[in-house]
């Protein structure tokens, strides 16, 4: 028989095991919280769409629908498809294919997998998490500002200090395309020095090209024309008013004249919020104001703006910023020896389970000695003992495995097991 090759999980695609995936239940517990209290409702889109939507809604030109997005046909007469690089674009999708912005603006938020072809890194994976917060229908800069805001007070939840806001407007689409003109102007002044991605951008995108990393561009990016002095006295009020808004909440932030985002559908506000704590990967959380993309993808002008974060990188910054004691297993772990013991088992830990306790009965046979290791490896905080003696005087041992709140640890006790949860009440 020819021996089976061992499979492994695809570079850059990761598994969260159980020692791990507790902190990703209490991240996204918190989440949901935190959200409710803003009143964003939750909306879930697939996680297949039709390619075109996120070449038409993200950018052809983008970094993401260039090289990173995984797309494939399932036959070669079927549509394009591809796994989402992001959720805004399905978001919307969804909001116009449903109407649900009739009667009303919505507040929506998404959490989950996305994909993006790119090289693995830490922070940076191939299928990674995003939680994705979108409220459309709103058009004034309060909702702006009062995403900048909640997203303070979630740093505030989480512990997180070492994160500060940067700003930018990217105004409308008449002064942008007065500053496209008077930039291509400089970097064609400026060609010798641009690298080959830079030239590539220059007229197809070249607003992205002031975003760049290469150390030999930077003194050419920094003395480009700036959007900001392209900005009509509406834009300005726009983001004045934010900037208010964000003093008087006492929010610190860093005006950022070259922050443009990596998607095409930002106008007016765009926002990062950065930490020095995870190296390259400095951006935990990014978003803006899009308000054409929902006429951009067939439905009707709907203004809008969103962020989303991270979660890789937010958990990563939640374990430098505290140490957190993982969760135990179980509450009780219930050690039994014999065939009539281990039916008894059974029915005390359901009993036990009706009162809302977390209940590990031992499986298969072991002596009481692994058996008592394995309650204690479990975290549990009594252990039930079921034996021979204690089947035939229809009693049940409790022997407490943790100290208890007042730093005592109690005596082992054996009682009538009609009393079981009087006296577990008062240990747990």
């Amino acid at each position: 028989m020819t021996k089976f090759e061992k499979v492994t999980a695809i570079r850059g695609m990761n598994d969260i095991l159980p020692n791990e995936s507790w902190q990703w239940e209490r991240l996204e517990s918190i989440l949901k919280m935190w959200l409710a209290q803003y009143g964003y409702l939750n909306v879930r889109t697939p996680i297949l769409e039709q390619t075109r939507l996120f070449a038409r809604g993200i950018g052809e030109v983008t970094d993401i629908v260039e090289k990173e997005m995984y797309t494939f046909r399932m036959s070669e007469d079927s549509d394009q498809l591809t796994m989402r690089p992001e959720f805004t674009a399905g978001i919307v999708r969804a909001a116009i294919e449903h109407n649900i912005t009739y009667d009303r603006p919505q507040r929506l938020f998404s959490m989950g997998q996305v994909f993006r072809h790119e090289r693995p890194q830490k922070g940076r994976y191939r299928q990674f998490h995003q939680v994705s917060i979108e409220a459309l229908g709103f058009n004034g800069p309060d909702i702006d500002a009062e995403q900048i805001i909640m997203l303070a007070r979630l740093w505030k939840l989480l512990g997180l200090k070492d994160i500060h806001l940067e700003l930018n407007s990217l105004g409308q689409t008449e002064e942008r395309k007065a500053h496209r003109e008077a930039l291509i102007k400089h970097l064609e002044a400026n060609i010798d020095i641009l690298d080959e991605d830079g030239k590539r951008r220059m007229y197809s995108n070249p607003l992205r090209v002031l975003d760049t990393k290469n150390p030999a561009m930077q003194e050419m990016a920094n003395n480009a024309p700036k959007l900001f002095d392209f900005l009509g006295e509406e834009s300005k009020a726009h983001f004045q008013e934010i900037c208010t808004r964000l003093e008087e909440a006492g929010i610190a932030y860093t005006i950022n004249p070259r922050l443009v985002r990596g998607l095409d559908y930002y106008n007016l506000t765009v926002f990062e919020w950065v930490t020095g704590s995870l190296g390259a990967q400095a951006t935990v959380c990014g978003g803006g104001r899009y308000d054409g993309l929902c006429e951009l993808l067939g439905g009707k002008a709907t203004p809008a703006v969103g962020f989303a974060i991270g979660l890789e990188r937010l958990l990563a910054l939640m374990e430098q910023a505290e140490t957190v004691q993982a969760p135990s297993e179980t509450d009780i772990y219930v050690i039994h020896q014999g065939e009539a013991a281990s039916r008894r088992a059974l029915r005390l830990a359901e009993t036990c389970r009706d009162k809302g306790w977390r209940v590990l009965v031992h499986a298969g046979a072991a002596s009481f000695k692994a058996q008592f290791k394995r309650a204690d490896f479990s975290g549990a905080k009594v252990a039930l003992i079921l034996g021979e003696s204690e089947i035939e005087t229809n009693t049940v041992s409790i022997k407490p495995l943790r100290l208890a709140d007042n730093g005592m640890m109690s005596e082992q006790v054996t009682i009538s097991q009609t009393s079981l949860v009087e006296e577990l009440q008062k240990r747990i």
